[in-house]
């Protein structure tokens, strides 16, 4: 849990840029109809800074199962891995979809660690994600004849 408050500006900073969607697992606000949180990616635990740098949006679950953390144990490298910094990082250098939208995949050892370690093709997340693919198809296309 924050020590800092987050002031509604900079909390609408982060909306903004992460399009009101988890920066770890992409769950869309609008979607799941649940309020994103704003997370430390380096806690302030560890020296984190309430800085637009140091913060991005995340899902409830993204953000209790990274708790107090910025790297894991890797049981293949047998190394320490950190985990995702989407502020640092972007998002497809990492991770990527599987053909049906369903599950993430990571695509270095980053993304990898941090799908496992945040949980981030938890089962009811991927029935979701099954889910939205239609949704989002049929919100694009609403937002194409709306524009």
């Amino acid at each position: 849990m924050s020590k800092s408050r987050i002031p509604d500006g900079l909390r609408a900073e982060v909306v903004a840029q992460f399009g009101s969607r988890c920066a770890y697992c992409q769950t869309q606000q609008q979607i799941s109809g649940v309020r994103l949180t704003v997370d430390h990616i380096v806690p302030e635990l560890l020296g984190g800074t309430t800085e637009k740098r140091n913060l991005c949006l995340a899902c409830w679950d993204c953000n209790l199962y990274k708790a107090a953390r910025i790297s894991v144990f890797d049981d293949q490298s047998q190394q320490d891995v950190r985990l995702f910094h989407p502020q640092m990082q972007a998002w497809f250098d990492h991770f990527e979809w599987s053909s049906n939208g369903s599950l993430m995949l990571g695509k270095t050892t980053v993304g990898r660690v941090s799908i496992t370690a945040l949980r981030m093709n938890r089962a009811e997340l991927v029935i979701s994600r099954k889910l939205w693919a239609g949704v989002d198809g049929i919100l694009l296309i609403s937002l194409l004849v709306s524009a």
